[in-house]
């Protein structure tokens, strides 16, 4: 299953420059899907790389979709399903003919297949199953086999290994001989007599050595093997710590079984960086082509917990309703000292989010991390204090408020300080992914302590 040069190979025009997909494209392409001109369809779709039509997919409407891939027909690439958003996969593969898939599809790696069979429901699998060679189905179905997030799934099955007792000359031979070879690879493998992977050679070192020289006198220093069951945050740490290209992927026993190489492990990190991002802004994995009722589901649990934290934060307000009533400029001043308790958490939150997600942040070094953010919210807080309290004095004409003011602010921004680099700690610890619940937990915190600080302070020193 290697890729084969198609239609969506990126082109340039006379210039020189690179086909974009402006506006003007996507209205074009779409006149063409209006006007049933499949000629023209083609002639615009043509210079596209499949990243770039898959983008299109994406934007478009869902009749429109539906109109396009029945025009465009038996010219649709498998590249395309590869780029595909993952809502989107299920929808496309329903819609393209069972001819049109099988072609598609066996045009992918088998990693890539992988990828796209984890997102459909069983009767598009199984579509795609049967249009596979009975090698390669048996080899997608294997993968299949280990855990879901893991090497196993990763990895792909097209691997180049030589004989570790190989020379230079007998691996070029053997290179030039093969009847297919993967389209992108970096290494050759050495195995010993039971397969397992003992050195990498890289291409470079391959065609620049002498044909009698050893296989093993050129192989890496830096060399590692996956284990198939590892996760693959792990794999794409790994490859990320130690600038892997590529690295064998290894079963139970220690045999090669696959491959993993640097584009896949990049995919990993960035869609754990994304899922971050997303997380903490309690959006889950919501996406542009999702509905709206998909949207609304991800999104109303997240709004539900910071409703629930605002009816806690209210509660502490409400005890302090006198103290209010008494000094109105209370009402005015307390959201700041909230809200600069929550931006300041926030701070220390994202930063320590980001440290446990690439494991820099860890059980040696998390009291230093905790001292360093609390010591940085004293700071900033001593500092906003002074700003604040010369405020208050000036607007109401009150130097006990400017006090009040000061010290809550203080207060605040060092407990946002610890509160942000502790609760994420903490619920990394206990298995709770920080990305997730981090925000509400912190914002709380935060908002509690804002309030019961500005308005304790204030019953105290004012009255």
């Amino acid at each position: 299953m290697q890729h084969q040069d198609s239609a969506m190979a990126p082109e340039h025009d006379t210039n020189g420059a690179a086909y974009v997909l402006d506006r003007g494209a996507v209205s074009a392409i779409l006149y063409a899907v209006e006007a049933q001109d499949r000629t023209q369809l083609i002639t615009l779709i043509e210079p596209l790389h499949a990243a770039d039509l898959a983008d299109l997919l994406e934007q478009i409407t869902a009749y429109d979709r539906r109109r396009l891939i029945a025009l465009y027909d038996r010219e649709f690439d498998g590249d395309i399903l590869a780029e595909l958003d993952e809502g989107l996969r299920e929808e496309v593969v329903t819609l393209l003919a069972p001819e049109v898939l099988a072609g598609a599809v066996r045009e992918l790696e088998s990693d890539e297949v992988v990828d796209l069979l984890e997102d459909l429901e069983t009767p598009q699998q199984e579509a795609i199953l049967e249009a596979l060679d009975d090698s390669d189905r048996v080899a997608i179905e294997q993968s299949l086999t280990y855990p879901e997030f893991s090497a196993g799934r990763l990895m792909q099955r097209e691997v180049v290994f030589a004989p570790e007792h190989w020379t230079v000359g007998e691996a070029i031979d053997h290179l030039r001989s093969a009847g297919a070879l993967p389209e992108q690879f970096y290494h050759v493998t050495l195995v010993d007599p039971k397969m397992h992977p003992i050195g990498n050679v890289t291409l470079g070192r391959l065609m620049s050595s002498q044909r009698d020289m050893a296989l093993m006198s050129i192989k890496e220093e830096t060399f590692r093997t996956i284990p198939a069951d590892q996760d693959e945050e792990d794999v794409a740490y790994a490859f990320n710590q130690y600038h892997l290209i590529s690295a064998p992927v290894i079963n139970k026993d220690g045999r090669l079984i696959g491959v993993i190489t640097i584009d896949d492990a990049m995919a990993v990190l960035d869609e754990e960086h994304e899922e971050d991002i997303l997380r903490l802004a309690g959006v889950g994995d919501n996406r542009l082509s999702d509905t709206v009722l998909e949207t609304t589901r991800q999104r109303f649990p997240w709004l539900a917990v910071n409703l629930f934290t605002a009816v806690v934060a209210s509660l502490v307000i409400a005890q302090f309703e006198a103290t209010i009533a008494q000094f109105v400029a209370l009402a005015v001043l307390m959201p700041i000292v909230a809200s600069m308790g929550g931006n300041a958490g926030t701070q220390s939150l994202t930063i320590a989010v980001r440290a446990i997600a690439t494991k820099d942040l860890t059980g040696s070094n998390f009291l230093r991390i905790i001292r360093r953010e609390a010591l940085v919210g004293l700071i900033n807080g001593a500092m906003f204090a002074v700003v604040m309290g010369v405020i208050g004095m000036i607007w109401f004409g009150s130097p006990q408020l400017g006090y009040v003011i000061a010290l809550a602010m203080v207060i605040n921004l060092l407990i946002a300080g610890l509160a942000g680099t502790g609760v994420p700690i903490l619920l990394d610890k206990i298995g709770i992914d920080p990305a997730l619940a981090s925000g509400a937990f912190v914002t709380t915190v935060t908002d509690v302590v804002g309030f019961f600080a500005f308005l304790g302070l204030a019953a105290l020193v004012l009255f």
